[in-house]
């Protein structure tokens, strides 16, 4: 949206001049060219404003309203709803991953599911690929008991955290930001964190298991040597990033580990996810909490504690890049 500045009336029509009224014009008519300079260069009448009339309401829509980074106008509104295209933000030049202790660094975050896919259903349960096997492309993912969806839930948290790492000066990327009908596949989500290069890759997802199981869980990479999969590289600096967001989203979310998944650890580890065994890069999944339980679904449909859940994966994040 352009502010085009106050509006003003165009001059009227100057009448005849009469001698009774010299002397009262003569007055007037500083006053008058002074309002005329004004209106001209603001843009005068059906102009489309200079220079002069965008610096005039550049300063007024500054003075009526705070300026907001492109990190923060990115975020989604407290209820998960997304920003339409048009509110989303051109990436600027001057944007924080230029400085900051990450500087450097390159992060992606995988947002587990599309809002779309619920219309794909097809294209979604096609066979790809994983190394171990071959698997259908995504899922549709779980909700909560009222219908907040899991991929509302993960493209928040995700915006979320975008907004925090680049103030330290990474580079983020995501895999997917509602920008695509489906997907993408867990063999391409897999591939995009590679091709990035990318120094830790995070999948945020919400998990959907029968009521009374609370808690989170990360899941980390097994070793896996099979076919295009090969994971040993990577098994050890996985599990310590995975470590490091556990301790860190514990600590800011006060949600505890899982107890269904990971003896209470709050890890577990598995070789049959895509998305793990095709990664060539550090990269770790999250389960931030049960939707399927009431009590996990009022904090997963929080957008106070999403906040937390973001900034405690970020801080883990940021612990296991700087060491």
């Amino acid at each position: 949206m352009s502010y085009v500045g106050p509006d003003f009336e165009p001059p009227q029509p100057r009448r005849p001049r009469r001698r009774p009224l010299t002397v009262a014009l003569a007055a007037l008519v500083p006053g008058a060219l002074l309002g005329w300079l004004v209106f001209e260069a603001v843009g005068g009448t059906g102009g489309s404003g200079g220079e002069a009339g965008v610096a005039v309401g550049t300063a007024t829509a500054q003075s009526s309203s705070p300026a907001v980074s492109p990190a923060t106008t990115s975020s989604p509104t407290s209820d998960g709803k997304q920003p339409r295209a048009s509110e989303k933000p051109t990436p600027s030049p001057s944007a924080p991953a230029a400085s900051g202790p990450l500087k450097g660094k390159v992060i992606v975050i995988d947002p587990g599911h599309n809002p779309g896919n619920f219309q794909h259903t097809s294209e979604i349960n096609r066979k790809v690929d994983i190394g171990t096997n071959r698997k259908e492309c995504d899922t549709t993912g779980t909700s909560t008991n009222s219908g907040y969806t899991e991929a509302k839930f993960t493209l928040d948290v995700a915006h979320r955290m975008r907004a925090l790492l680049e103030k330290q000066g990474a580079t983020v990327k995501l895999t997917q930001d509602n920008d695509r009908p489906y997907g993408p596949c867990v063999d391409e989500r897999a591939r995009l964190g590679n091709e990035a290069r990318a120094d830790a890759v995070v999948s945020v997802h919400a998990d959907g298991s029968g009521a009374g199981n609370r808690g989170f869980h990360v899941i980390l990479p097994g070793s896996v040597h099979a076919g295009a999969a090969d994971t040993r590289p990577i098994v050890a600096a996985s599990r310590e990033l995975g470590e490091r967001i556990a301790g860190n989203f514990v600590r800011v979310t006060g949600s505890a580990p899982s107890n269904y998944v990971g003896d209470g650890t709050g890890l577990d580890i598995r070789t049959d996810l895509g998305g793990l065994n095709l990664s060539t890069v550090p990269k770790v999944f999250i389960e931030c909490g049960n939707m399927r339980d009431s009590k996990d679904a009022a904090l997963l449909t929080s957008g106070a504690w999403r906040q937390k859940a973001a900034q405690g994966i970020s801080e883990g994040i940021v612990s296991f890049l700087r060491g």
